[in-house]
């Protein structure tokens, strides 16, 4: 079916349709392409099949995550069905995209915890009914070494050394071990067994995202259109949202957490973690910033409205009106919170009656290591009775019922034993 046979509704529809798919796109290829795969899906009824493939190395989604997520809802809100593909096989691998080094191969076991924690996340945002969940090693754990061979055979080693970490690692005389090549391949292929229409992905995956089409072709297959999402800023608002620079969201953490911390995301990102990150309408999202632009909406007011969205997103709207009022309570006003969680410090912990900051804040469980305690003092976020604690290496003598604050979120109350 083409553009002209289709009548004015059948236009309409998807000139819609790919408005909705245009929106916060960084690169379609190619777009004509993916106009008529939409073109024919109208002229039939039959849905896309739009594939994400996703390697389960770190178990935890945050806000940088969802955005080639939300990107899929939108895909399924317009009637499309998504390929969730589950990198059990090329997971144990990993893909070396922007690494200077191999990365460290996962156990099976390893693969299969974290791809659990993802379903259990990923369906916050996508509709299961219209989901299908796959497991790359339905297909690739069977294939023969003849079949590796007859894959490897579709591409040249010049090819692969045009993906840019690859390039830098060669020239540098950094290693590159042979089944590092394979993941792309392995990617590619993906595509190959599920007779994938489009693939998403981020911007730093767009060497195995065209692999895809190429494997396609070379099998003999439709070719599939590739769409390429940006990738988000952090809460520092300069480098890609990473949970180990810590500035980032997770989608799993509690309300009063996300809340609290989108009320950190620079103003000049804003905009873009709304039409990016949220569910927000296209008219909606022109008239905030507009806004935002003539001074009539506040940035403040702007941002809680999008740290309200983001709890309700993944939390529902009651704990997200919660979130709000506490966020009021505790910073706007000032006050601590009513309702402190206590935390239990051993007579043992102690000596002389004494601890040090660092092992008092991890002890209580308000930062997960030394460092990252260290840190926050540098940064002077750290409090006891809301004085600011600023040495590192200071040794504090606890009392009963003390409050100890890191950032402006995470307190508790001193319960000694």
């Amino acid at each position: 079916m083409t553009w002209e046979q289709l009548d004015d509704d059948q236009r309409r529809e998807v000139e819609r349709q790919m408005d909705v798919i245009r929106r916060g796109v960084a690169e379609i290829v190619p777009e004509d392409e993916l106009k008529a795969k939409v073109v024919n899906a109208v002229a039939t009824g039959k849905p896309l099949k739009v594939k994400l493939g996703l390697d389960p190395s770190a178990p935890d989604i945050h806000i940088g995550h969802t955005v080639v997520l939300h990107k899929l809802r939108q895909f399924q809100q317009l009637g499309h069905d998504v390929q969730l593909i589950i990198g059990d096989f090329t997971g144990r691998i990993g893909d070396p995209t922007g690494k200077s080094e191999t990365r460290k191969q996962l156990s099976e076991d390893d693969v299969k915890r974290n791809a659990q924690t993802y379903q259990r996340q990923i369906y916050k945002l996508l509709d299961p009914a219209k989901t299908t969940v796959y497991y790359n090693s339905e297909w690739l754990g069977p294939m023969s070494f003849a079949d590796v061979v007859t894959l490897s055979a579709k591409v040249t080693v010049a090819r692969m050394l045009e993906r840019d970490d690859f390039t830098k690692r060669y020239q540098s005389g950094q290693p590159i071990s042979i089944h590092e090549f394979f993941y792309p391949l392995m990617q590619g292929y993906d595509s190959v067994a599920l007779e994938s229409d489009v693939e998403l992905g981020g911007t730093d995956q767009k060497f195995n995202l065209l692999m895809g089409r190429t494997l396609q072709k070379e099998y003999g297959k439709a070719a599939q259109a590739t769409i390429m999402t940006p990738l988000i800023e952090g809460l520092d608002g300069v480098h890609k949202m990473s949970k180990s620079l810590g500035n980032y969201i997770g989608i799993d953490e509690e309300p009063n957490e996300i809340y609290g911390k989108s009320m950190s995301v620079p103003d000049e990102l804003m905009l873009k973690y709304y039409e990016l990150a949220t569910d927000i309408g296209l008219e909606e999202l022109q008239s905030l910033r507009s806004a935002i632009a003539d001074g009539s909406t506040h940035p403040r007011d702007a941002k809680m409205a999008l740290a309200r969205t983001f709890v309700r997103i993944y939390h529902g709207e009651e704990a997200a009106a919660a979130a709000e009022q506490h966020f009021i309570a505790v910073f706007q006003k000032r006050a601590l919170p009513d309702d402190i969680q206590e935390a239990a410090l051993q007579a043992s912990d102690l000596e002389e009656g004494r601890i040090g900051i660092l092992k008092l804040l991890t002890i209580l469980g308000l930062q997960a290591s030394s460092s990252e305690a260290k840190r926050s003092v540098q940064q002077g976020a750290v409090r006891i009775n809301e004085e600011k604690i600023d040495d590192w290496s200071a040794e504090i003598a606890p009392a009963d019922g003390d409050i100890i604050q890191v950032g402006k979120r995470k307190f508790a109350k001193v319960v000694l034993r």
